[in-house]
């Protein structure tokens, strides 16, 4: 089979920027890779040429503005057997029409098939198109299902995963001299680090921390809340919101630390300062890849029950779910009972971890993926 990944117009492939999707291709090409013919389109970055091949892998990127009419006409000058189109169902039918002879695999990573983003006449379109649909969650599985029940045998769950290899647990000795540095770097020697990664936005609720962080000191006069990320991903630019947050946290000294976008592969290693990482979302999750981060790095995990983040978070399992998610106050509680039990922290770190190896290491990430590739191939 000779497969096609078309990105998102939105960031570039590799992951230079970070991004769910391009961190989950970056994952999974070394795999797709050794077994069939790969061709990644993405946009164009400053950092990365037009085209690349390295015998293995070609990286075709066109510019933002004009993306979706360069890779029709591209795809429509080779013959792939396998078109997978990340998130976006609208495109599905201008590849199509390029590419008549492939088969037609979407991936969703998002409520793509909203109504307020997809029409009826779009959606049954893109089903018409549309060779199989692969979703990273049942959350985002039955967002589809409930608009379409005719769908069902086009969908498939097909969860992300991690590289294990660059997330040393927590308690290795690679694990804690990481950790040791970072809190150095980062002056959080003898604290304790309550851990929110992600962008700056009100969906993703860092706001209720900062809220919830003197209920915690009160008890734990030692915690320190440190924030990571930017607006967009690796954009630092102030907005509104991050104003608000920034307002939220003037009167908390030292206990709420910003740290700005860090780039991916960095991460891993970010995740070794926390003794506790919260997900802190206020919206419906479709599946926030920081969960499988989080596990495989051995952090305790605190999450929202929303979306799909409940698939892969077991309460007082693998991680706390937090059902009460408005609330400042059950966040306060949940945290401070988490870091009053440091115990029961590492089991439920050590049982995450062991999930990530078992069944989310971007190897099973490919094993999902060929398996709807090679049905679809036979169709």
């Amino acid at each position: 089979m000779d497969i096609a990944f078309i990105c998102t117009e939105k960031l570039p492939s590799p992951a230079v920027k970070g991004g769910a999707i391009q961190m989950m291709i970056d994952g999974v090409t070394p795999f797709i890779s050794s077994l069939y013919p790969l061709t990644i389109f993405s946009i164009t970055d400053s950092s990365l040429p037009k085209r690349e091949d390295d015998g293995l892998v070609k990286y075709i990127r066109f510019p933002r503005s004009t993306y979706i009419q360069d890779v029709s006409q591209e795809i429509g000058k080779h013959h792939f057997d396998i078109i997978h189109v990340f998130n976006r169902p609208k495109q599905v039918k201008l590849y199509k029409a390029a590419s008549p002879n492939s088969r037609i695999v979407l991936s969703l990573h998002n409520e793509m098939f909203a109504e307020e983003k997809l029409t009826d006449e779009e959606a049954l379109t893109c089903l018409n198109s549309t060779h199989a649909i692969t979703t990273v969650s049942h959350f985002i599985k039955n967002t589809v299902l409930k608009r379409f029940p005719s769908a069902v045998k086009q969908l498939h769950v097909v969860y992300s995963g991690v590289d294990i290899n660059q997330y040393p647990p927590i308690w290795s000795p690679i694990g804690k001299k990481i950790r040791k540095v970072c809190r150095e770097k980062f002056d959080l020697v003898n604290k304790k680090v309550i851990l929110f990664i992600g962008r700056l936005s009100k969906t993703k609720g860092p706001h209720k921390l900062i809220e919830a962080i003197p209920h915690i000191i009160d008890e734990h006069p030692d915690a320190v809340l440190v924030i990571v990320g930017g607006k967009w991903f690796s954009d630092n630019r102030p907005n509104n919101y991050v104003h608000f947050l920034y307002e939220c946290a003037s009167s908390l000294d030292d206990y709420v630390r910003f740290v700005k976008f860090i780039p991916p592969n960095k991460i891993p290693n970010i995740f070794l300062m926390g003794d506790v990482f919260v997900c802190s979302s206020q919206w419906n999750e479709p599946l926030a890849r920081v969960h499988y981060e989080a596990l495989a790095a051995g952090v305790p995990i605190i999450t929202t029950d929303r979306g799909g983040n409940g698939e892969v978070i077991e309460n007082e399992v693998n991680g706390l779910l937090i059902k009460d998610y408005k609330n400042p106050l059950e966040f306060a509680r949940v945290i401070n009972w988490i870091l009053d039990q440091p115990q029961f922290g590492y089991h439920i770190a050590n049982n995450g971890r062991k999930m990530i190896e078992e069944r989310f290491q971007f190897s099973h990430v490919s094993e999902r993926l060929l398996h709807v590739y090679e049905y679809v191939h036979k169709l």
